[in-house]
């Protein structure tokens, strides 16, 4: 991020008493409206324009959501395997990051996007977003389980134990799982430390944003307004 002045004054004929004064006289838009704070900051989204002259154009943000299939990784390029990435062909750009990773079996909800302050805001440890898995196990399910998730258990080569989880047993092999942070395979070593096995695992919603029904394994769509606000 870059504060608006400083934007200003790097151009050839300004100084500091010049600058503030173009601001107090309107001269400067960000993102079409006049700004008159030379300490905004700015971001890589911000349109500037000073007098006719456009300084910075701004970057369009892109959000979409993926439904990343089986058999590929959560990554922009890899030279073994196929990427998410890649499933988004031509709309692939190199700005464009993956926002809350799964590993290379899980199916589900992939966000992309090109605002790193939207992705922290997802991912940082301390956001406790809900994110929601569907579970399919090898071994029958019990009571235990729910509450060894309710209580936190403790991961091998971990000093602490994982946050409150929630697990809503469907049936005697299958559960939905909600977690309040993201752990390396946590879902998996999870089961594994209760004697399971991992099958088939599905993220179905990050935050307020739910997988789209109507898409397919390796189809996208751009984030509607009220789910990149979601986040």
């Amino acid at each position: 991020m870059e504060r608006l002045d400083r934007v200003i004054i790097a151009l050839p004929e300004q100084s500091r008493q010049r600058v503030r004064r173009v601001l107090l006289e309107g001269r400067v838009r960000v993102n079409r409206t006049v700004e008159r704070d030379g300490t905004r900051m700015l971001t890589a989204f911000d349109r500037v324009e000073f007098d006719d002259r456009l300084l910075r154009p701004g970057r369009t943000p892109r959000y979409l959501m993926l439904y990343k299939p089986g058999g590929c990784i959560s990554a922009t390029r890899d030279d073994r395997h196929p990427t998410a990435l890649e499933l988004l062909g031509a709309d692939a750009t190199e700005d464009l990051h993956i926002a809350g990773r799964l590993d290379y079996h899980t199916t589900g909800l992939l966000l992309l996007t090109n605002d790193s302050e939207w992705s922290e805001r997802l991912t940082q440890p301390g956001s406790r977003k809900p994110k929601r898995y569907c579970v399919d196990l090898a071994r029958p399910l019990h009571q235990r389980d729910v509450e060894a998730f309710a209580t936190g258990i403790r991961l091998r080569h971990e000093t602490t134990d994982t946050l409150p989880a929630i697990l809503e047993i469907e049936h005697a092999h299958r559960a939905w799982v909600t977690l309040f942070e993201g752990r390396y395979r946590q879902i998996r070593r999870m089961f594994a430390t209760l004697g399971n096995h991992v099958v088939a695992l599905h993220r179905e919603r990050v935050g307020g944003i739910v997988l789209d029904p109507g898409l397919s394994p390796g189809e996208y769509r751009p984030l509607e307004m009220e789910e990149i606000a979601a986040a």
